[in-house]
């Protein structure tokens, strides 16, 4: 860890220097860090690094080609995990819906560097309440060039209960010149990359050890909570989950903000004091083992 190093960061991401315990969070599927703002200021009050990245392609506004892949992403996730490093001893990755799915390979493929998981509302199945059924023959699609025909609204109450919230976040959200109905619109090829990911991650959930918190809206609108009850079935380290009643999709936004922000704080706590002291053993049993083993070579 290198403290003095200055953070490089793409711009518009949410950089917040703090300790030696890191939390990468990813946005949802043509979100912005902007999603995870709150929760990143209250995780950094307690003296954690938090680092929200921009991910080219993933994030709203910065796939103007549409060429972006889910590898784009996954490589973008890799930097900003690389990035951390260099400033923490310790790092707890997660994200929201979509940048949840990436987060957890990034947990499957780097087992002994992420210290946990935090996953808001993820989704490996996009079949909330408010999504039109019609979306389900999209997986019928079998290339990007056909997908990138097709576009899709994200349907009110877009991920968030709360209205005077909703109406805010979607003002908050706006780039220079672009209109309310942009922010809400998925480019068919998008969807079709995030469709991918979800199959490569879905074979990689056995593998994931680490332990997780989730939080998952009872009745999400773009999400269905059965998202929750399968990585609670799949994925091999001890997961906790906590059943929101009162949020959307959104739940870093929503009207339970403060409840997530910090369940999510005593969750780190939690996690951090069990690998230091997982540590401290180690330590001390290398230490013994070296002792012995320079007492037998004197003998």
């Amino acid at each position: 860890m290198n403290k003095n190093q200055k953070f490089q960061a793409p711009r518009g991401s949410v950089v917040i220097p703090g300790g030696p315990t890191g939390v990468l969070l990813i946005h949802s599927l043509g979100g912005s860090p902007l999603e995870l703002k709150f929760v990143a200021h209250a995780l950094s009050r307690q003296g954690y690094t938090v680092y929200c990245p921009v991910i080219p392609g993933l994030t709203f506004g910065t796939d103007v080609s549409g060429m972006s892949t889910w590898r784009d992403w996954y490589e973008a996730v890799e930097h900003a995990f690389e990035e951390l490093k260099k400033h923490c001893d310790h790092i707890i990755v997660g994200g929201a819906s979509a940048g949840a799915t990436l987060s957890l390979r990034l947990a499957a493929l780097r087992p002994s560097e992420v210290a946990a998981t935090l996953l808001y509302a993820p989704t490996l199945a996009v079949n909330g309440w408010a999504i039109p059924r019609a979306l389900k023959l999209f997986h019928l699609i079998s290339d990007k060039w056909t997908a990138r025909l097709f576009s899709f609204r994200t349907p009110a109450p877009f991920g968030i209960k709360d209205e005077r919230v909703r109406n805010f976040a979607l003002e908050s959200m706006k780039g220079e010149g672009a209109m309310p109905a942009d922010i809400t619109m998925r480019d068919g090829g998008t969807v079709y990359e995030f469709f991918r990911l979800v199959r490569n991650v879905r074979p990689l959930l056995g593998r994931i050890t680490q332990h997780t918190l989730i939080f998952h809206p009872r009745l999400d609108d773009q999400s269905d909570i059965k998202n929750t009850m399968t990585l609670q079935r799949k994925l091999a380290g001890m997961v906790e989950v906590c059943v929101l009643d009162d949020s959307y999709h959104l739940v870093t936004l929503d009207r339970q903000r403060n409840y997530v922000a910090e369940r999510s704080i005593e969750f780190a706590e939690r996690v951090i004091a069990q690998v230091t002291a997982r540590k401290a053993v180690a330590k001390e049993q290398h230490t013994d083992a070296a002792k012995t083993s320079t007492g037998g070579a004197a003998d």
